[in-house]
């Protein structure tokens, strides 16, 4: 890896020896990254996240301000993590649990998660879907789908590029038409 394609890492965060960063990675302040994470190509890693042991993190992966990636918890490429989100990792939480079982989480490709959502644990966010700043998700998400509140609801479809699609499920700003890659979106 030339030097211009080193991984940056600040020098008040704290990366294990035993933990995998991609090429063009950045880790910024404070960030702690545990033993045998492995984080792709050209991510940020925000101020004060935290990256547990064992979490598989794709390339082009951006982590805001403030979020714990817990074991369990697999995030593709492309997937965009709002500041203070947060992952949980036991579906039965007591702190008096000596038996208590890791349940997994799965981020496809392209997910965006908004600022200060809730991903519970046990769950799949679906390609390109986008979670509202705030909801709580306690199903799994469909691709392409925008869900919002506590729990979180779907509301619509929105496009790769973000853009929140209607009822011929083409952005207009891009021109992606939504039933090219999911035929049945536009059957009722």
């Amino acid at each position: 890896m030339s030097e211009t394609n080193a991984p940056y890492i600040n020098p008040t965060a704290h990366v294990s020896e035993r933990a995998k960063i991609g090429a063009g990675t950045k880790i910024w302040i404070n960030a702690q990254v545990r033993e045998d994470a492995e984080i792709g190509e050209n991510c940020v890693i925000s101020k004060d996240v935290y990256i547990d042991h064992a979490v598989k993190i794709g390339n082009n992966v951006k982590i805001q301000n403030g979020v714990s990636v817990f074991n369990g918890v697999t995030i593709e490429d492309d997937v965009f993590v709002g500041p203070n989100a947060a992952f949980t990792n036991d579906y039965f939480p007591r702190a008096f649990n000596p038996d208590w079982q890791i349940s997994k989480t799965l981020v496809k490709r392209g997910a965006s998660i908004g600022a200060n959502a809730t991903i519970v644990c046990r769950h799949t966010l679906g390609e390109y879907c986008m979670v509202g700043a705030g909801s709580v998700v306690t199903a799994d998400v469909e691709p392409y789908t925008l869900v919002v509140g506590n729990p979180a609801r779907p509301i619509g479809k929105v496009c790769r590029c973000g853009q929140r699609l209607f009822n011929d499920l083409v952005c207009s700003i891009c021109g992606f038409d939504l039933k090219t890659v999911l035929p049945s979106a536009g059957k009722k």
